[in-house]
């Protein structure tokens, strides 16, 4: 049996007679002074605030997976590969509430919508879960919803056009959980020259893997002139509905040659 050292052991016996004293006020909370209850009312406050603290920090730390974390799996032959800044690291401004038309959550989402009266939340949080690839979510709040549209854009990375070709496939995955079903359509543009190709796709919800294929080889894409690239996620039927994106990645490689 391994022996404590006396800094350890001490740490110990104090901790524990810490939870103690914090057991025995709890369960006299009932029958205390009022004099006495204010006065543990305002330590156990204090005493919280940081033990929020260091759980926060604690979780963040040892929480699978790591942040930064650009693990992901990928089809065999892909040349390019992304997952956004979102899901791979902690933002600055981790959240908004009543979020207006052309909000941004970090650099490369943008939520769109029409409604009179915002009810819309978004948030990054953390993943926890040993399943999880990504190191953060987003988990989007929508109460009353008067609006005609929705949608969340994803603006891609210029890798993402680096040496694009019409023989190019572009897929994207996604680990969607929602409180009751909706359905969710997934709409790539590429901007080459004056014109913008359009694909879309529905998110096969009811499936295990939820992934969806861009075959650019039925564009009109001109090769020598692609600018750019984004996503939109559009939701349909949002109302009274919480939808949390636990991941979300890109990958694109080229068509096998027939």
């Amino acid at each position: 049996m391994a022996r404590r050292t006396p800094n350890k052991f001490l740490r110990s016996l104090v901790a524990e007679r810490v939870s103690k004293r914090w057991a025995k006020a709890a369960r006299g909370a009932k029958e205390a002074d009022l004099s006495v209850l204010r006065r543990e009312r305002n330590y156990a406050r204090t005493l919280r605030q940081h033990l929020n603290e260091l759980i926060y920090v604690a979780d963040s730390r040892l929480a699978l997976p790591m942040i930064g974390s650009t693990t992901f799996r990928k089809p065999q032959g892909s040349d390019w590969a992304w997952r956004p800044q979102l899901w791979r690291g902690p933002l600055p401004v981790p959240g908004m509430s009543s979020v207006q038309n052309k909000s941004q959550l970090g650099d490369e989402v943008t939520l769109f919508h029409d409604c009179v009266f915002s009810e819309l939340t978004l948030r990054q949080l953390r993943n926890t879960r040993e399943a999880d690839l990504a190191p953060f979510g987003m988990r989007m709040d929508v109460f009353k919803f008067d609006g005609s549209f929705l949608s969340l854009v994803i603006d891609l990375p210029p890798e993402a056009v680096q040496g694009l070709k019409r023989r190019h496939l572009l897929r994207m995955d996604t680990i969607v959980e929602m409180e009751k079903p909706l359905e969710i359509f997934a709409r790539l543009n590429i901007r080459h020259g004056p014109n913008t190709e359009q694909i879309v796709r529905e998110l096969p919800l009811h499936e295990e893997e939820i992934m969806v294929e861009f075959d650019l080889a039925y564009t009109k894409l001109n090769e020598k002139r692609v600018e750019k690239a984004w996503l939109d996620l559009i939701f349909e039927g949002p109302d009274m509905n919480q939808v949390t994106l636990r991941d979300l990645t890109f990958s694109r490689r080229p068509r096998a040659e027939l």
